[in-house]
């Protein structure tokens, strides 16, 4: 594992768990979600696969209309009952499925499914990217210890624009320009 640059040919993108029940229990919910917006649609320019969890649905709601409108057309959201995303064996096949080696993460919540994901696939052998400022917990305090204990584990933390700018590699990428505006 190399722990380096993050190859956009090489990655996908995935968003745990940013549904309806958060929206009024986490403080920082609305930044949070336009990181989250921004991260799919810059993933979208640079034509990386995009997964979407949720998190017993039934109870907690589904994927906020704020993402679900800039999410691809008829992506599927894939539910899941586990915390961490590959103790359910539909989304394992499915992340596997996409052949790639570096996986991006955002979502909620950050101490819970999110950390218990990112330990799961890179005990999997993936290289794992995680968009600290497009995850978030109910308290701040979950958050900065999960962070701590994620960069410990090996898990690569990073930015959503810093993850946009190294998927393009330089100003003459095709979709540069819509990549810049999109953090401006």
């Amino acid at each position: 594992m190399t722990r380096g640059l993050l190859d956009s040919a090489n990655c996908a993108l995935l968003v745990i768990d940013v549904q309806e029940a958060f929206r009024t229990v986490i403080g920082n919910f609305s930044p949070m979600v336009a990181k989250v917006c921004t991260a799919v649609e810059g993933a979208k320019l640079l034509e990386m696969p995009i997964v979407v969890t949720e998190q017993y649905p039934q109870g907690l709601g589904s994927t906020i209309e704020e993402i679900s409108l800039v999410l691809p057309d008829n992506l599927p959201r894939l539910e899941k009952t586990t915390f961490g995303i590959l103790g359910d064996d539909g989304i394992k096949a499915a992340i596997d499925g996409l052949g790639k080696r570096q996986l991006v993460v955002c979502g909620l919540e950050t101490h819970v499914c999110v950390s218990q994901s990112c330990h799961q696939l890179r005990d999997s052998g993936y290289e794992v990217f995680l968009l600290e400022d497009a995850v978030a917990s109910r308290f701040e305090s979950d958050k900065t210890t999960a962070l701590n204990r994620l960069r410990t584990a090996g898990i690569v933390l990073t930015s959503v624009e810093a993850m946009l700018f190294e998927g393009m590699r330089h100003s003459k990428h095709p979709n540069f320009k819509k990549i810049q505006s999109l953090v401006k």
